[in-house]
């Protein structure tokens, strides 16, 4: 087989498991203490103390003032955009090589996605697309309208992909510049910096997952961060059903959400918490073994853009066209070794198809070539 040194390369860096999966959780940690004491104080569910623990630990490490725990990434992503103040009938700028939940968090706030190409060291919104774009919005009296279909543009929602961040610092100048709010995906960066800052602290809120497939894990969960101390409370309100706190009355005085995280899931969150750093010192690690094999090859490995430090969540090659990628997946795959290519951009798919999209040159291109390779911590 044509990748057979790749995938025996790949076998020994995870000592010859019969099957080396694309990316799995390590307990290494308080996990089982934390979840067993959790269990023993009878509070399981969206109240306890390991929830605010868990949010303390995440508002120290990001750097913000608030953070709220959620039960997932995607449900972080539509509360913010709700936040924000997107509502029905706005279109959010994004990218259109992401994560499924990106757009469909959009969709759950009534908005549509407005599509923009990705720049292809950062992986992520690509900033001369949106400065191009800019020129198709008119600021009438502070607000950002479409000039071709007459609706406000509320947000602009660009992801860390895989870790990697994006330029972030020029997309936060665009977005002031025309009274956008901008709403980070940082889903996948947890532990990432931009310029010495923690993705996720750049924009108006961040949004962060713990899937069972992220750097850390607490089996779902989501967290909200943010400096504003309007939205901070407000975010925690309204994902508690808008109950207005009192020892007895039910009282609520907003459309709230069921959107808490559980304490069991905390408790586990602040363990992996605890050995965050170990395990991307671990993944960086990883990464400089990977692009030391690659380099001599005809697969391009993707280092982590400048003035960034990447937690290398998922780490990335390039093939050379459409045909190797289908090769490359289809060789590694079939010998143990778990491949996946990176999504089929968002406005291909049916329910996004309809909506705006600008020129995706560089989303195509990346779509046909990229691969994600086995990146579980190594301990």
């Amino acid at each position: 087989m044509r990748y057979n040194r790749t995938i025996d390369f790949i076998k020994g860096l995870y000592l010859d498991k019969s099957f080396i999966p694309l990316h799995e959780p390590k307990f290494i940690g308080n996990e089982k203490k934390y979840v067993i004491d959790a269990i023993d104080s009878t509070y399981v569910s969206s109240v306890g103390e390991y929830v605010n623990k868990f949010e303390s630990m995440m508002a120290e490490y990001i750097g913000c003032k608030y953070a709220i725990a959620v039960v997932n990434g995607t449900a972080a992503l539509h509360m913010s955009l709700l936040l924000a103040g997107v509502e029905p009938g706005d279109l959010v700028i994004t990218q259109a090589l992401t994560f499924v939940a990106t757009a469909n968090a959009i969709k759950y706030a009534g908005a549509d996605p407005l599509f923009l190409d990705v720049d292809l060291d950062t992986l992520g919104l690509s900033p001369v697309a949106f400065r191009k774009f800019s020129k198709e919005i008119d600021l009438v009296n502070g607000v950002a309208i479409h000039k071709k279909s007459g609706r406000r543009i509320k947000a602009c929602l660009p992801m860390h992909t895989f870790g990697f961040p994006c330029k972030i610092d020029i997309l936060a100048d665009i977005c002031k510049e025309l009274n956008i709010a901008l709403i980070e995906d940082a889903a996948e960066a947890i532990g990432s910096e931009y310029m010495n800052q923690k993705c996720g602290s750049f924009g108006l809120l961040g949004t962060f997952s713990f899937n069972g497939n992220k750097t850390i894990t607490c089996g779902g969960g989501g967290i909200i961060v943010t400096n504003d101390d309007e939205l901070g409370p407000l975010a925690k309100h309204l994902t508690t059903q808008a109950k207005i706190p009192h020892k007895w009355f039910f009282n609520h005085d907003y459309i709230g959400y069921n959107y808490r995280c559980p304490n069991l899931n905390a408790a586990m969150a602040c363990a992996q918490l605890e050995v965050l750093e170990r395990f991307i010192q671990n993944k960086r690690e990883t990464a400089e073994i990977y692009e030391q094999h690659f380099i001599e090859s005809e697969i391009e490995f993707l280092k982590e853009p400048v003035k960034s430090k990447s937690n290398y969540w998922l780490n990335s090659i390039l093939l050379p066209d459409l045909n190797e990628r289908d090769r490359f997946l289809e060789e590694t795959n079939s010998a143990g070794v778990m491949t996946r290519p990176i999504w089929t951009l968002l406005n291909k798919l049916p329910m996004f198809s309809a909506c705006e999209a600008g020129e995706l040159n560089t989303s195509l291109a990346i779509e046909s070539r990229l691969v994600n390779i086995p990146s579980s911590v190594r301990i």
